[in-house]
């Protein structure tokens, strides 16, 4: 069996005319625009798909999904992945139907595996940030802990962070205050507002980069040995440690500082719209699900047992 980049392309009629000339074409169009990490990941669902059934994508039937979807359910994958994968196809056959490709959207009758929301599960409480942050030694990886908390920020946006990237802010009279201008998803870029003690220790872990030859407003903030910056893996890496050394027995992941902050930020009175831009959520609505995870009150206390 061969990946999609060697199929041969079979297209249906279709009374619409094509904006993609093949297969191949068809999956470019459609990942454009769309993050390095969000194009690796689908390309590979995509390429593992037609693999299994061994045909173009015009020639694709609705039992070709289903026979995919009890083979990634025999595969014992987890239910949430299994959703993803099923999901980029989907999106694949909407895309492709929608720009007269391919004559049918065969994956608008293909359900997704129910997966339940565990969000709540995933939110820190402050008291276990604050040991995170304070058991860490190594000023890099403090500042990084910090940095994640702080802007909310993705994996991969700190990890692709060059010094030019920051800059110093004065913000109604408050001296001291600093800002850093990440690239998120969709090479779309937004500016968050650092706290003063953040600043601070962006700026002393500035000095201790100059001093090694680094600093520059091209070098990356987060330095590996060997001068480039920390890969996803080794950020993974240091976020697990801390989380370990603090007592933490869940398998913390970056991410979940992320989800910290916008939970603790509302929870203390932020608007839901300035988490909303800080995070860089599409919507307000994926930013008040953080609202739910950790609901003030319950019917259930109004319950006689």
């Amino acid at each position: 069996m061969t990946h999609l980049v060697a199929k041969t392309v079979v297209r249906t009629s279709s009374p619409v005319r094509s904006q993609a000339d093949d297969d191949l074409h068809l999956v470019d169009l459609w990942l454009h625009g769309k993050s390095s990490n969000t194009q690796e990941a689908y390309r590979r669902d995509v390429n593992q798909f037609v693999d299994f059934v061994d045909l173009p994508l015009g020639m694709i039937k609705l039992q070709h999904f289903w026979q995919w979807s009890d083979h990634l359910e025999d595969a014992k994958l987890a239910r949430s992945t299994r959703a993803r994968k099923l999901a980029a196809l989907k999106s694949l056959f909407s895309f492709g139907h929608r720009i007269g490709y391919l004559e049918f959207n065969i994956g608008a009758a293909v359900s997704l595996p129910n997966v339940p929301d565990r969000l709540s599960e995933r939110i820190l409480p402050e008291v276990a940030v604050g040991r995170i942050l304070e058991v860490e030694t190594d000023l890099r990886n403090s500042v990084l802990l910090r940095l994640f908390y702080v802007s909310g920020g993705r994996v991969s946006e700190l990890a692709k962070l060059f010094w030019g990237a920051l800059m110093e802010r004065h913000v109604r009279g408050n001296p001291g205050l600093g800002q850093v201008t990440l690239l998120g998803k969709g090479n779309k870029t937004r500016t968050v507002l650092l706290s003063r003690d953040t600043w601070m220790s962006l700026q002393q872990l500035k000095q201790q980069e100059i001093t090694m030859g680094y600093g520059t407003r091209s070098n990356p903030v987060f330095r590996s040995r060997k001068g480039g910056p920390l890969s996803r893996q080794q950020i993974w890496r240091i976020v697990r440690r801390a989380a370990r050394n603090a007592g933490l027995e869940e398998s913390v992941s970056p991410h979940w500082l992320r989800h910290a902050h916008a939970s603790h930020a509302l929870d203390n009175g932020a608007p839901m719209h300035l988490v909303k831009e800080t995070l860089g959520h599409k919507s307000l609505t994926t930013t008040s699900r953080y609202a739910h995870a950790k609901p003030d009150d319950s019917s259930s206390r109004y319950l006689k047992v």
